[in-house]
């Protein structure tokens, strides 16, 4: 097209293609320019975004190292430290944005910020470097050191992509080996727009950076805590008590152990569980067992979760038996019940509490206490007691005992509390007050006496009412004399209380006159 002769006409031809060529390649570049402007428009966007959303995983991190310190603080630590590096770098950036674009009238007008004057003024100086220059990339070396020592081994891929994001050293030349600074060959010569894109892409990567960790932190502290080496077995069985020749049944299932989580407040049966308590994840419990049988543990865990108080409700069931006191010894031939008296009866079945217990049997009473009841037997040789139980898995049983019926053995008659033959003065024979009792007998019973019949050697059987001597038996004293043996038979005597039971007949005492 420039080579030979050619006429006049075919120049301008010539010219007229040749601007034209210009033309499309200016129109080209202006649409290009405006293409990196509404790229930093989205990267803008992108990064209020990016800010918004690393600012409220920042803050929640905080508020969970203050909730559950053990697990979050040194996560939070090491986060603050990232936070803080690129703060100062993302606003640094700004600045230079603002610097570049100085003097700007409109800075949406991408297609007039073609010029390559202001960036390389800024960066560069001859050869060199200019002081901003220098200082940009001391910041970009600084943020990247700092941040990937500040990550460390403890996140080596982010550390690693940390690296190359930001390395600034010496780029290759395209076509060939040589290589050129990072700065020359990433800042000079470029339009403006270009320049401040490239900012602003770094800036973005700034975010991505602390999205990436702060992913990372969250993601590792989830991990951790539902690793399998953080469960432990939890045996629930179906009822609280499981009795011999039955089968147990329940489960047994996967808790998740983790010794730093902190409850904030736990309550058991409506009193808070002291701090010392709080151990290991859980709450130690130590408290009255409560009554035999089934009992049940209510209240809740209530832990901080982003400042607000969040509940888990604690209801469980335990059993409760009777603690033995001494051991159970029988004897075979003793199940004896006493006509004339309420004796005392103690029922009970192992794990099975009182109230879901029943006795019956003819002259049985409920008295005050756990299993404690009375029996006052009639007419008969045997009472059967009968007693039926609902056990904890709801079955029923039944049991019975047969109990003997005897009668309250023969009084025998006393004198100063002693029976049998004794030895006393005839004066104090005369003033002597006579009475009964059931000496060894199991029940302490209180008898009345309301007469008896004395009789004295050579003198008449006397009759006397009450239990002193009456005038007659005074009498027939004085004639006795020493060595004599003073009868005391026939003794009226009836049981206090129960004046209606009819006693056997009162055994003799005989006094010896000294």
């Amino acid at each position: 097209m420039a080579g030979g002769n050619l006429s006049p006409r075919q120049k301008m031809i010539n010219l007229m293609y040749l601007v034209f060529i210009a033309m499309l390649a200016m129109n080209m570049s202006k649409q290009v320019l405006s293409a990196f402007g509404f790229m930093n428009e989205k990267l803008a966007d992108s990064n209020i975004t990016a800010t918004s959303k690393n600012g409220a995983t920042y803050a929640s991190l905080a508020t969970k190292a203050s909730e559950q310190p053990e697990k979050y603080t040194e996560l939070n630590k090491e986060a603050q430290k990232v936070q803080a590096l690129a703060q100062e770098f993302n606003s640094y950036l700004e600045n230079m944005k603002t610097a570049l674009t100085e003097g700007i009238e409109d800075p949406t007008n991408y297609e007039s910020m073609d010029g390559t004057d202001q960036g390389d003024s800024y960066f560069f100086k001859g050869e060199g470097n200019t002081p901003a220059g220098d200082e940009f990339l001391g910041k970009l070396d600084n943020f990247r050191t700092k941040v990937s020592a500040a990550l460390g081994t403890k996140y080596k891929s982010i550390a690693e992509s940390v690296n190359k994001r930001f390395d600034t050293s010496d780029q290759k030349v395209k076509d060939g080996d040589a290589t050129q600074p990072w700065l020359r060959n990433r800042y000079e010569g470029f339009p403006l727009i270009t320049t401040i894109t490239n900012l602003s892409q770094i800036q973005a990567d700034v975010k991505t950076t602390e999205a990436e960790m702060l992913s990372a932190m969250l993601q590792g502290q989830l991990e951790s805590e539902v690793s399998m080496s953080n469960y432990t077995t939890i045996l629930i069985p179906d009822n609280a008590a499981t009795l011999q020749g039955t089968n147990f049944k329940g489960k047994v299932v996967l808790g998740r152990y983790d010794a730093s989580l902190k409850p904030s407040k736990v309550i058991i049966n409506g009193k808070e569980i002291s701090g010392d308590a709080l151990k290991d994840g859980g709450a130690v419990l130590d408290f009255p067992a409560g009554n035999v049988g089934e009992n049940e543990v209510t209240g809740k865990f209530v832990f901080k979760e982003n400042g607000e108080d969040v509940e888990i409700p604690i209801k469980q069931n335990y059993a409760v038996v009777a603690k033995p006191s001494s051991a159970v010894i029988s004897a075979d031939k003793m199940n004896v019940v006493y006509r004339g008296v309420a004796n005392p009866i103690t029922i009970s079945v192992p794990g099975v509490p009182d109230n879901a217990i029943k006795a019956s049997a003819a002259g049985m009473k409920k008295a005050k206490g756990l299993g404690k009841y009375t029996i006052s037997p009639g007419k008969g040789k045997e009472v059967r007691i009968n007693v039926s139980a609902t056990l904890p898995d709801g079955s029923p049983v039944k049991s019975s005992s047969t109990f003997r019926i005897k009668d309250i053995p023969a009084p025998t008659a006393t004198a100063r509390g002693q029976y049998g033959l004794i030895k006393m003065p005839k004066t104090t024979v005369q003033k002597v007050t006579i009475g009964a009792a059931l000496p060894d007998f199991v029940f302490d019973l209180n008898l009345k006496v309301s007469g008896f019949s004395m009789k004295v050697p050579g003198s008449p059987t006397v009759i006397v009412k009450g239990t002193k001597m009456n005038g007659a038996a005074i009498r027939a004293l004085g004639k006795a004399r020493k060595g004599d043996m003073i009868t005391i038979f026939d003794v009226k005597a009836s049981l206090i209380g129960n004046s209606g039971y009819y006693l056997k007949k009162v055994g003799t005492l005989n006094i010896q006159i000294q």
